[in-house]
């Protein structure tokens, strides 16, 4: 390494940028991140993050990068409301194949407002004197060649322009990232895209919980059902800071919710496969207006397959690879990529030889394990792609019926699934001889008629 100062450019201030900037602290000695948004300083909304309206979740392999990144926060969200979930012991969850018992803690969930969420990830990462935010900029793209990126151009809100000098570039600017765009104008190949779109279209609204339901209330999901040759209708109702319970709605292609207020308790009565968000919403208060999205699709760029990378730039974050939101798995990839990145970087030294090439292999496998769970589902969807299932999709998701049923009534095979959903093992764990018995084998239980909630819970929320 050079005795030179160090310096490192993350494109956006999300969380995903956020992470990867706190990451490169520990390689760089200054960090710039570039953002296009005015960011609030507390827990606000803004206009970049129109998602943060709808239910968000840190998986526990998420939660735990997190933590590693800025230790201490798990403590901070919770002193300002988040709420730690055991899975699947807090879980009310209507699955394809029917209700989950609620099992004995494998796994755990971190629950609250994205904009909380947000505010207190940066406030920490912009308390470190390393990190310069420059806001309210555009970026208009790349300098350098085809062999190496120098640095980046961006236009300030006074409309002025200038190029920031960088030894490690990082594109962290979500769904809408120009990044193929920017290296095939450096005379790179266009790289490999896949997108699985299955329509989906979310319906959000926040409300006062009953008073005796503001604290340790789970999580109550009514899952959609990708195989069952019609469009998918779910919903959840998930507890978050302030005693607010945020309840989404969802369906895929033909099968949508709508953004007219006067129809959101409707659908969650006549359209899902059970009634109880209704039942649960007749108890509670609105307190916001429905907030609706249709900017769901699962999309990837395959970064790691081209050809040719240049030196000193790398993609993380939606702009790699964004997910169908249904599944929770967005956050918890990027905190898993920016503990990735660090590590690399540390491995191999800055400005090491085909450093960049490695970081983006490796920040493709924890995005392709998310990948896979979500598209392995969403390709059954109508009209998701133009060809259908393979014939392996449609084998592997007879298997994953198979477990999902098992795990229905089998503590241990429904430990392994929430191994794998919670980003904590890969899926090569399902594949195990003693997993392969138990799927062959079935539930141990018979099926549940109800959702469990408990009597305790049910009065909490003043359910007969």
């Amino acid at each position: 390494m050079s005795d030179r100062p160090t310096t490192a450019v993350v494109l956006g201030g999300s969380l995903a940028g956020m992470l990867a900037a706190r990451a490169l602290t520990s390689v760089a000695d200054r960090v710039v991140v570039v953002e296009r948004d005015a960011l609030p300083a507390g827990p606000e909304p803004r206009r970049g993050l129109p998602q943060a309206r709808h239910v968000h979740q840190l998986w526990s392999g998420g939660a735990r990068a997190l933590e590693e990144l800025l230790p201490g926060v798990t403590g901070r969200l919770r002193e300002a409301g988040a709420h730690r979930l055991p899975v699947t012991t807090d879980m009310v969850a209507l699955s394809p194949k029917g209700w989950y018992r609620r099992w004995a803690e494998s796994h755990f969930m971190l629950l609250c407002g994205r904009d909380l969420l947000d505010a207190t990830v940066r406030a920490q990462v912009l308390a470190d004197d390393r990190v310069e935010l420059v806001d309210r900029a555009e970026v208009l793209g790349l300098e350098g060649t085809d062999a190496a990126v120098t640095g980046v151009r961006i236009r300030a809100h006074d409309d002025t322009e200038r190029t920031l000098v960088a030894g490690l570039v990082v594109d962290a600017t979500g769904r809408t990232s120009r990044a193929a765009r920017w290296l095939t104008g450096l005379g790179l190949p266009e790289p490999d895209r896949r997108e699985v779109d299955s329509g989906l279209a979310y319906a959000s609204r926040l409300h006062r919980a009953p008073e005796a339901a503001r604290d340790g209330f789970p999580v109550v999901t009514v899952m959609a059902d990708p195989r069952s040759g019609e469009p998918g209708r779910g919903g959840v109702l998930m507890p978050v800071e302030d005693g607010q319970w945020l309840v989404t709605l969802l369906g895929t292609r033909g099968g949508e919710p709508s953004a007219d207020p006067a129809d959101f308790d409707r659908y969650a009565r006549e359209e899902l496969r059970h009634p109880v968000l209704a039942e649960l919403m007749d108890r509670a208060e609105p307190v916001s207006e429905v907030a609706f999205t249709r900017t769901t699709a699962n999309r990837r760029y395959f970064y790691e397959r081209m050809p040719a990378w240049p030196e000193n730039f790398a993609v993380v974050g939606d702009a790699l690879a964004a997910f169908n939101p249904a599944y929770g798995h967005g956050m918890s990839v990027a905190a898993q990529e920016a503990v990735v990145l660090r590590d690399v970087v540390r491995r191999h030294g800055w400005g090491s030889p085909g450093l960049s090439r490695r970081v983006q292999k490796a920040v493709a496998r924890p995005a392709g394990a998310a990948w896979d769970l979500a598209v392995g589902q969403d390709v059954f969807f109508p009209g998701a792609t133009q060809d259908g299932p393979s014939r392996w999709e449609r084998l592997l998701a007879a298997y994953i019926d198979r477990l999902t049923l098992t795990a229905t009534g089998n503590g241990r095979i429904a430990r392994k699934v929430t191994d794998v959903m919670s980003l904590e093992r890969g899926a090569e764990v399902l594949l195990a001889p003693r997993v392969l018995l138990a799927a062959a084998l079935g539930p141990l239980k018979p099926p549940l008629s109800e959702p469990p909630l408990t009597p305790e819970e049910r009065k909490a929320a003043g359910l007969p």
